[in-house]
């Protein structure tokens, strides 16, 4: 059958990837750390849960709802892409130009620690556009239980990662350099920008505005 044959290592390790860009904890580090300096060390924790739950249950949503809400909502895989390139565009472009090193601690203070856990860092930070694309996408072209599962199965696996990398975060705030952090957020902040243009690229391929060609 096609659907098993879909079922290879190279669609295991696809969407691995892909959920790391997305869900994974690369993007959300930075400002996670920025955001909870200063914070108590409980607090902290509390923001921790509170992010990773949040970002875990939309993203289970997406991945059981998302190809029924391309249908109930009337827009297709190809507008999603190009509504979530524009989105972690801006993203980027606040990574790359918008932060000083402490720019963001600014921008939260005096908010309720656990509503900054649910945004910005839950989403779009640690579930972020990339995320959301692949998420639906994976929903929306299930075609078996077996399919459904690999990549609810890929999904806990990413989510172990964030929270294994992100406990340890907390447990070295402290003692990280501040000036390098913010020059992996640069660098980082051009990666996701390239890869925004991507996205967009590729939403307007499958729509029928543009070809894009497949050779390496």
């Amino acid at each position: 059958m096609k659907d098993l044959e879909s079922l290879n290592a190279g669609f295991v390790i696809d969407t691995f990837l892909l959920l790391l860009i997305g869900v994974g904890p690369k993007i959300a580090l930075v400002p996670f750390l920025e955001l909870t300096t200063g914070m108590p060390e409980a607090t902290k924790r509390r923001v921790l849960r509170k992010m990773l739950t949040t970002a875990a249950t939309v993203a289970a949503v997406l991945l059981v709802l998302g190809g029924l809400l391309t249908r109930l909502l009337h827009f297709t895989p190809g507008a999603l892409g190009v509504a979530s390139g524009i989105v972690l565009l801006i993203i980027a472009i606040s990574m790359i130009l918008g932060q000083n090193g402490n720019g963001g601690t600014h921008s939260v203070q005096g908010q309720d620690p656990m509503q900054v856990a649910v945004f910005p860092l839950a989403v779009p930070y640690l579930l972020n556009p990339a995320g959301i694309v692949a998420l639906v996408t994976l929903s929306g072209e299930a075609s078996s239980i077996a399919v459904a599962a690999v990549a609810a199965g890929v999904l806990i696996v990413v989510l172990a990662l964030d929270v294994v990398v992100f406990r340890w975060a907390v447990q070295v705030s402290g003692k990280l350099d501040a000036s390098r952090m913010l020059v992996t957020e640069k660098v980082f902040g051009f990666l996701l920008a390239a890869l925004a243009v991507q996205l967009v690229l590729n939403g307007l391929s499958d729509v029928g505005v543009i070809h894009l060609t497949t050779g390496h």
